[in-house]
């Protein structure tokens, strides 16, 4: 029989999963996203989030409360009476009546191999650190951030050159399908946890706009690694000297070269620019206020020679 589900997220991320819930035959009996934020050029239209549009365009009730602390809103969410609630990049800490106010709980899906990379910005985080491997995780929650026992886990290897946008179109691929299986598996109860092991905890903290700027003196990998971990958003970035003006550049493609030269030396045609050990080569870049584009279309419109350099 099918569960009756509350259904929590809000990004493009959450997406695939309430759209495969609904195609498996549950019932959404309410789809809970963040308020309609301000967008366009002067902030004065309010987007609805992707969630949201989702969920009308599949005709299930909308709510978007700004909190779930107070008695109303936690009454409200009782009173939907469902099986379970699934929770996927929703933006807000549920507290314990939500946590609670399900016949079977508040299950989460979550992009990493847990305990590794509690938090925000999973995906980013673990393309920074150089990992080789990350993951998909059904767990039931409760009132910890991100530390509750497993479901169900998905492991995905990471590709040398793969960016953070690469890789989460993958991993909300993977959760969606990896959430419709535990709930089969607790729709008919032979579901099993694990509780998550207490050695290897590290949190995935939200990118900060300071942390963005590329360092060309630490070595090739971890400036490769920096540059794709923030690719496409927030962009890694660094400044370019074109026509006697400083101009920042937005780095989105990169991959580990052959070459030396100083940290921000181009060192060929190609834009290789070196750093502290080896060199990385410059594949996708955009200027400010352009559109991404491939190394061979910014060389055609900036000259560039060698020992020029990026700061």
């Amino acid at each position: 029989m099918p569960l009756r589900i509350i259904f929590m997220g809000t990004p493009d991320f959450s997406v695939p999963t309430l759209r495969a819930l609904a195609e498996a035959g549950h019932e959404i009996a309410a789809v809970y996203t963040q308020p309609p934020r301000p967008a366009g050029r002067r902030g004065l239209e309010l987007t609805p989030s992707p969630v949201q549009r989702e969920a009308e365009r599949l005709g299930i009730e909308v709510r978007s409360p700004l909190s779930l602390k107070g008695e109303a809103e936690q009454e409200a969410f009782a009173a939907l009476k469902a099986d379970a609630a699934v929770v996927v990049a929703y933006g807000l800490l549920l507290p314990k009546p939500a946590l609670d106010g399900t016949r079977l709980g508040a299950w989460n899906g979550h992009a990493s191999l847990l305990p590794r990379w509690r938090g925000a910005a999973p995906i980013q985080r673990s393309i920074m650190a150089g990992d080789r491997e990350t993951g998909m995780m059904v767990m039931k929650m409760d009132i910890g951030l991100d530390t509750g026992p497993v479901a169900l886990t998905e492991r995905i290897a990471i590709g040398p050159d793969e960016t953070s946008g690469e890789l989460h179109d993958r991993l909300m691929q993977a959760g969606a399908a990896l959430m419709v299986k535990a709930l089969d598996k607790l729709e008919a109860g032979t579901i099993e946890l694990t509780p998550q092991p207490e050695d290897g905890v590290i949190y995935a903290s939200k990118i900060d706009k300071a942390e963005t700027r590329i360092d060309w003196r630490l070595p090739a990998s971890t400036v490769h690694n920096h540059i794709r971990g923030l690719s496409p958003f927030p962009g890694a970035w660094c400044e370019m000297t074109v026509g006697g003006k400083v101009e920042r550049l937005k780095i989105l493609r990169s991959t580990v070269a052959e070459g030396r030269g100083r940290p921000g030396e181009i060192v060929d045609g190609n834009l290789t620019v070196g750093c502290g050990e080896g060199a990385v080569r410059l594949l996708e870049l955009q200027r400010a206020g352009g559109r991404p584009v491939t190394s061979d279309e910014f060389l055609r419109g900036i000259k560039t020679e060698k020992g020029m350099t990026l700061s």
